[in-house]
């Protein structure tokens, strides 16, 4: 049976979603969401200054909300120009092209079809919803096209070429000039000759996928799959990220801006979810797991737990994963993806019970538990509690596997030593 399931894995599974992890396309989305991460982080210390939970704060601190505003304006605001910079970036260089060009021409094209035309003082205006959370998956998908577009006028020969003893910026600039009047061109007459609204069609294309993610059911789904691939020796969060990472940071992104306008949050699952409450120590919850075996009588179990302790406190946790091992080991393989889907449920139900408060500030990812929880809701001393909570119970989960895995090895090197003296 548990051969049956690995070969199934392995043979269909794997293979797949391996291929969509090596994609170029979801590989740029991928690391150009990464890149922008510290941007997010900057503009949440912003966010927990304007809301520390201090008794009288929001009247202390409201003459100089405006001007704490600006940086929050700055990050999640424009998120989406610097996503649409980043992602064309990155494929630009897979595909062998002028990165920066490719950057520069994917923003100038979104930049265009966020303009919006004032009637009453018949100027034309960047609309600032566009370029934030509603903007994002629009500036992702102009970054895609530019590039493959660019490399289809390059491969194709349709480009401007200088002489090479130009000078290369001159050169790189002319090359870019016939593929960057074909996006100019196609983009305008998309948007604005034949009016539609890009922004508004991708959002109503992707609604399900982005309603789902705020379920109970779509996000336990997610921490299975993540959980999984990691089980058979995959990266299942950077495997997973190219699809959700926009979605997760547009729900931040969202959250942020009602927290600012001082309404309620509208998404649970927003970025520091997953990372915060459900990967508490890496994911699995593998913490717990080096708690538990921190004292254990197997001399292995209890050296991999004490050196592995320290990087896990900032949820960094190869050590144990591949030293215990887990990765295909189905002893720590099922409390390992029972962990997952108890913090899932448990942590989504509390925020929809009004029990926890939901995240809108980016922290980053090694911040430890229970400081973690605490920073990404904003300072919900109740979230660090559940923090602590949490540790307890997947130690819980993970205690009777963990004793049974340990009497598997202390009779296996019993067996060893009492054979190995019967042979003298």
């Amino acid at each position: 049976m548990k051969s049956g399931v690995l070969g199934f894995l392995n043979r269909r599974l794997i293979p797949a979603l391996t291929a969509i992890g090596d994609n170029p396309y979801l590989s740029a989305i991928r690391a150009g969401m990464v890149s922008i991460v510290p941007m997010t982080i900057i503009g949440g210390i912003f966010m927990i200054v304007a809301n520390l939970p201090i008794p009288g704060w929001e009247q202390r601190i409201a003459r100089w909300l405006p001007l704490l505003n600006v940086p929050m304006t700055a990050t999640f605001g424009l998120i989406a120009v610097f996503a649409c910079f980043a992602v064309a970036y990155d494929l630009g260089k897979q595909m062998r092209q002028e990165a920066v060009v490719s950057a520069s021409m994917a923003t100038v094209v979104f930049l265009m079809i966020q303009l919006g035309y004032n009637e009453d003082k018949k100027e034309w205006f960047l609309q600032m919803p566009g370029l934030g959370s509603q903007g994002l998956f629009t500036a992702i998908l102009v970054g895609l096209i530019t590039v493959r577009v660019q490399k289809y006028f390059t491969d194709q020969n349709l480009v401007i070429r200088l002489p090479r003893n130009v000078p290369e910026v001159v050169y790189e600039s002319f090359l870019s000039l016939t593929p960057f009047l074909c996006l100019i061109v196609s983009f305008w007459l998309i948007r604005y000759v034949l009016g539609v609204d890009i922004n508004a069609g991708i959002q109503k294309a992707l609604s399900p996928l982005v309603f789902a993610l705020n379920t109970l059911p779509g996000i336990l789904l997610y921490a299975f799959l993540v959980t999984l691939l990691w089980s058979v020796g995959i990266n299942g969060d950077n495997t997973m990220d190219a699809i959700v990472a926009p979605i997760f940071l547009g729900y931040l992104t969202d959250n942020a801006a009602a927290a600012t306008h001082g309404q309620p949050l509208p998404y649970i699952t927003a970025l520091g979810f997953f990372t915060s409450f459900v990967n508490v120590g890496g994911t699995g919850a593998t913490l717990a797991l080096a708690l538990v075996m921190l004292n254990s009588r197997e001399p292995g179990y209890r050296k991999i737990s004490r050196v592995s302790l320290p990087t896990q406190i900032f949820g960094i946790n190869e050590p144990i994963f591949f030293g215990f091992p887990i990765v295909l080991n189905p002893v720590f393989m099922v409390p390992y993806l029972l962990n997952a889907l108890l913090l899932t449920t448990g942590s989504y139900l509390l925020m929809e019970w009004g029990l926890i408060r939901k995240p809108f500030v980016s922290v980053p990812w090694t911040t430890p538990p229970i400081i973690g929880h605490y920073l990404v809701t904003g300072g919900d001393w109740r979230a660090a509690v559940w923090g602590a909570v949490s540790i307890g119970l997947a130690m819980a989960v993970y205690y009777p596997f963990a004793r049974a895995a340990e009497r598997q090895r202390l009779s296996a090197e019993a067996a060893v030593t009492a054979d190995a003296g019967s042979q003298r």
